[in-house]
């Protein structure tokens, strides 16, 4: 009995999945994500950053899987889309840290103010006000994740949802506030409030 070339089993697969064979998709995710968490694990030493750019990976799969172009095996091209994750984070990371690195210099230099009190409450009611905006289960996840400083597990237990919905959460919260919250803190700055 012969066995199936790898290669031309990974095609039929790609093209069952292009078709909407879920299956077909089950299949590549079995056989590669546990690859790929232990790659983006081992380069970020975060295990729920590296679960949360292979869960985006395999969603973009199933999402664009109609209009995948991949030229060359599908390990190949998954591997190169975890590296591609891994330097945007990197690079966000940086540039946000420098960020709040830079904002928090700007708030010290700027204590000495007789308004910074004024200013720090309104900054506070500004921040309080977008995370009330948020939709209800992503304050909820938010608040409970930053305020009560609880962990993805526990708050996964306590609301009965799994921990890659509070992953998600979060994630989506931050995305959002860095948003909304950048505009403002930089009118802020430039109007003087």
């Amino acid at each position: 009995m012969a066995t199936q070339n790898p290669i031309v089993d990974e095609q039929i697969l790609l093209e069952r999945m292009r078709e909407g064979d879920a299956a077909a998709f089950e299949v590549i995710y079995i056989r590669y994500s546990g690859l790929l968490y232990s790659h983006a694990a081992k380069q970020l030493k975060n295990q729920d950053e590296a679960k949360d750019i292979v869960h985006d990976i395999f969603m973009n799969l199933w999402k664009n899987k109609e209009d995948l172009n991949i030229t060359e095996t599908l390990l190949a091209y998954l591997f190169k889309s975890v590296r591609n994750r891994i330097i945007n984070l990197r690079l966000k990371d940086n540039r946000y840290q420098d960020y709040v690195s830079s904002f928090g210099q700007f708030l010290l230099n700027f204590q000495s103010g007789t308004d910074y009190l004024v200013r720090e409450k309104m900054l506070n009611d500004l921040i309080n006000t977008e995370i009330a905006s948020l939709p209800p289960k992503m304050r909820q996840v938010f608040e409970l994740s930053r305020k009560q400083q609880m962990s993805h597990k526990e708050i996964a237990n306590y609301l009965e949802i799994t921990e890659q919905s509070v992953r998600s959460h979060v994630k989506g919260a931050l995305r959002i506030l860095r948003l909304r919250l950048g505009v403002v803190i930089l009118s802020i700055l430039l109007t003087g409030i």
